[in-house]
């Protein structure tokens, strides 16, 4: 093995070991996870070399400088202050989901009105309008961090994978019986997970478009799904209150995660995949051991239905997002209660920390959008405008730029 070069990774904070083997070039992470800004750099450095042979005696200054370059990105706390930039009447039907590329130059918008349009950030033009499908474009995603490729999943049962270049249609997969509600690509790029309300989650080769395996164990709608960051499990969460970490190579379940009283309405990896958190609307979120399956915490105090959950980078914190009109952080190791959100006057259906998990963005029936501070769970700003709910929004990968979709048929970017 010889190492080539190292790559930096703010979010969460890692080095990326660029290495030889056998005439291939692969890479590998170290995850510092745990890293904050008054860290021994020294000591950091020396666990690294401990653990990593790539990192030689020779290596290790360069490694100690990328390592302070990290704890000098973390220690940088800047308040940013949005502004409304741009209103796009991006459809003439309500929006239904909006997601940046890896570098957020790029963003799309699915609609009701059959199409996802490809959007430029920094001018909030319009790059491409993805038409054909028959029915509601319902789940979109990009292929990151490589945003050449975007897929979208259909009300028509099918999912079309598109170019995000130049927005040609590259494959139709078809062989969904119902709607299509969830999807994305694995890490590598190389599968395309779909959820539908037929209960079954199928995957799909990117290359050829067609099907490698149909994960059948559910007995009602799945309607969220996500690959692990290794893209060897797969996680798919149902209304019939249930969750199934599966195997994607030999599409046998791993896990079953029984103990909801309800539906499953969100069900996420933490950033390493040994947690994973789901929401419900028994109004309570649970967090689950991987390795084990077992339930380790059931973190309750919503008045009603838990509609969206979301982990920090880091997996050290967990956010709730509930129909009851408020938003919660829980610490994900100790799942005790760090600060509540209350203020919106609607449900809210989606809550995500930025990159640096110093802000909470949530997106409410009540037609704004309002970023918080995790800790103190006071509102720092409330994003007005939109004439109807809000019910999707994204940061960017620097945290500085954000979008809003809603009923209204707009989309707004923030900067």
């Amino acid at each position: 093995m010889k190492l080539k070069r190292f790559l930096l990774r703010y979010y969460p904070p890692g080095i990326i070991l660029e290495y030889e083997q056998g005439g291939l070039l692969k890479t590998k992470s170290i995850d510092l996870l745990d890293l904050r800004p008054d860290t021994n750099t020294d000591q950091v450095v020396e666990e690294i070399a401990d653990k990593e042979q790539l990192i030689t005696q020779s290596k290790k200054e360069q490694v100690k400088k990328l390592v302070l370059r990290l704890q000098e990105k973390l220690g940088h706390k800047e308040e940013h202050h949005f502004y409304l930039f741009k209103v796009l009447r991006a459809h003439i039907l309500p929006l239904t989901n909006v997601a940046f590329n890896k570098s957020g130059s790029s963003f799309i918008t699915g609609s009701y009105d059959r199409t996802c349009k490809i959007w430029d950030t920094a001018s909030a033009e319009e790059l491409h309008t993805l038409e054909g499908h028959r029915n509601v474009v319902y789940a979109i995603a990009f292929n990151n961090p490589f945003g050449d490729k975007v897929i979208t999943g259909s009300f028509d049962k099918t999912c079309k994978l598109w170019s995000a270049k130049d927005g040609k249609c590259y494959h139709t997969l078809r062989g969904h019986t119902a709607e299509i509600v969830c999807l994305s690509f694995n890490p590598a790029s190389t599968l395309i997970a779909t959820g539908s309300m037929d209960t079954s989650c199928r995957l799909w080769d990117v290359e050829k478009g067609v099907e490698v395996v149909s994960l059948q164990g559910h007995t009602a709608e799945i309607i969220s799904l996500s690959f692990s960051s290794s893209g060897n499990e797969v996680l798919t969460g149902s209304f019939d209150h249930t969750v199934i970490l599966w195997d994607v190579r030999s599409g046998q379940r791993i896990q079953s995660l029984v103990g909801h009283k309800a539906e499953i309405s969100s069900a996420q990896f933490n950033w390493d995949c040994s947690l994973v958190a789901t929401g419900s609307m028994d109004k309570t979120c649970k967090l689950w051991d991987v390795g084990s399956g077992r339930c380790i915490g059931t973190l309750k105090g919503h008045d009603d239905e838990v509609l969206d959950v979301a982990f920090d980078y880091t997996g050290q914190h967990l956010l709730t997002a509930s129909a009851d009109a408020t938003a919660r952080c829980y610490n994900a190791i100790t799942h005790s209660l760090v600060s509540k959100f209350e203020g919106h006057e609607g449900e809210i259906s989606k809550i995500t920390f930025n990159p640096q998990g110093t802000a909470v963005l949530t997106a409410s029936a009540d037609k704004t959008a309002r970023l918080w501070d995790p800790e103190t769970g006071g509102c720092k700003q409330v994003l007005e405008g939109h004439s109807d709910e809000i019910f999707s929004c994204a940061f960017n990968y620097e945290g500085n730029t954000v979008i809003t979709g809603s009923k209204d048929n707009t989309c707004r970017i923030w900067r």
